[in-house]
């Protein structure tokens, strides 16, 4: 096994965990989308090899879904939905500068 250092600035989990309606999840509020949407921006503020957006499953905050985390700087958003990824870009662009 070979340790290494994170090839970029921050890596982003969106949870997009699905209960199909039994019990609150992640997808309820369109986290996929979430997800795409922030893959969109990342791409198109050329962050890309830099911010690496990712699928998580549960984080275990399903009541405070959607989840979106990103480290190594341990910034958590709670109840995201796609309206909010210009927020959660913001705080990105705030770590490239």
């Amino acid at each position: 096994m070979d340790q290494n250092t994170s090839p970029y600035v921050a890596h982003v989990f969106v949870c997009t965990n699905d209960r199909g309606g039994v019990r609150k999840s992640c997808a309820d509020n369109n986290s996929p989308l979430v997800k795409s949407e922030l893959k969109a921006a990342i791409n198109a503020n050329g962050w890309k090899g830099k911010i690496r957006v990712s699928t998580s499953g549960c984080m275990g905050l399903c009541a405070k879904g959607s989840n979106v985390m990103i480290y190594p700087q341990k910034i958590w958003f709670s109840d995201v939905s796609p309206e909010d990824v210009g927020g959660i870009v913001a705080a990105l662009e705030s770590l490239m500068t």
